[in-house]
């Protein structure tokens, strides 16, 4: 006896796809004028630090560096007002992660804010046609930067270093203006709608599951004392980053593979040297490689992404490399872990409050 339609697997969710999706290599599609101003963005603030020796203020220029990170594929001057938006909140975060960070209380706090923040700003980023979209940069940028302990003076710290870093971002984002061949490439237009972003299917229960992931993924690491819980925080986030669960899947077998990779990457390089100033140079290659690759297949950008995020930790709290590179993989198999179990249950609810068809007898 045949079985029926209804029980047969989903063709987006079986085997074969999947494992072709996670190999699946983009287009190029002019990703090295992306990647050019990322390590533009992201390389000239670190160097000043570096040579300033405040190197280990380094995260909070980084997170307004990722300012230039938005609008990669959009003209320039669409491309700015997008990043106008995207650096408001991404100083916002590194500001009220800074402010968390002056507590000592921090460790508690910053779970419950990140959630609320992931919920929010995943919103935001709908209803503002964000791209790249969701809130991963900004509870990353949150999350980091209340883990390092600070003074109260540290908030206008940060305050000016993510700010200078956006400002100088979207300098270098908007250089090509000035070549007559980009005024002449038609504006796109950007969608502004917080109540159609809302009346979306799904989108409320989207905010909330990922506000949950968020909670559960950084409250576990938090009560049993494992390090960075921003990672597996960040890990929720991104495995929930697609657009269903087929897409959860495949984002969960990136991260974690481009992790695993990452990791052994970052312990290549911390083994060939920890002097800052070469530190810097790395993290301006990987975030090079980083852009190269991610909107071609997100498990290969996860190989540079975890090195430069180990390499700016340990840039921010020098410590242990062995113990920084156990965490980011334990945390990050939790996190994805969270997440994937939250679209789990979401694909549940909703299949059962979907209707019924009739039973044919």
């Amino acid at each position: 006896m045949p079985a029926s339609a209804s029980s047969s697997p989903s063709p987006s969710l079986a085997p074969g796809p999947l494992l072709r999706r996670l190999v699946t290599l983009g287009p190029h599609a002019g990703a090295h004028r992306a990647a050019a101003r990322a390590g533009i963005a992201i390389g000239v603030p670190l160097v000043a630090l570096e040579l300033t020796g405040h190197i280990d203020l380094a995260l909070y220029a980084v997170f307004g560096a990722f300012t230039a990170l938005y609008g990669r594929d959009h003209t320039h001057g669409t491309r700015l007002r997008m990043q106008a938006t995207a650096a408001l909140a991404l100083i916002a975060c590194v500001v009220l992660g800074t402010a968390i960070a002056v507590s000592p209380l921090r460790d508690w706090l910053i779970v419950p804010v990140a959630a609320v923040v992931a919920g929010a700003l995943t919103l935001a980023a709908d209803a503002l046609d964000w791209h790249p979209p969701g809130a991963l940069f900004f509870v990353f940028a949150l999350a980091a930067c209340a883990s390092v302990p600070a003074e109260p003076v540290g908030v206008l710290v940060a305050l000016a270093l993510a700010g200078a870093s956006a400002a100088f971002a979207m300098l270098v984002s908007g250089a090509g203006i000035a070549h007559p061949a980009a005024r002449r490439r038609e504006p796109t237009r950007l969608r502004v709608s917080l109540r159609a972003a809302l009346a979306r299917p799904g989108e409320r229960t989207k905010i909330a599951g990922l506000a949950v992931a968020v909670l559960v993924a950084g409250a576990v690491p938090t009560v049993s004392g494992l390090g960075h819980p921003y990672w597996a925080m960040v890990s929720a986030v991104a495995a929930l980053s697609a657009a269903d669960i087929a897409g959860h899947l495949v984002r969960a077998g990136h991260r974690v593979l481009g992790t695993l990779a990452g990791v052994a990457l970052a312990a290549a390089l911390l083994a060939l040297s920890t002097v800052p100033l070469v530190l810097v140079l790395f993290a301006v290659l990987l975030q090079v490689g980083a852009e190269l690759f991610v909107m071609r297949n997100y498990g290969l950008a996860m190989v540079f992404v975890t090195p430069l995020a180990l390499i700016m930790s340990y840039l921010a709290h020098p410590g242990s490399e062995w113990a920084l590179l156990g965490d980011r993989t334990l945390e990050t198999l939790l996190g994805t872990a969270v997440g994937l179990a939250v679209s789990a249950v979401v694909a549940l609810t909703r299949r059962g409050r979907s209707p019924r068809a009739p039973v044919v007898p």
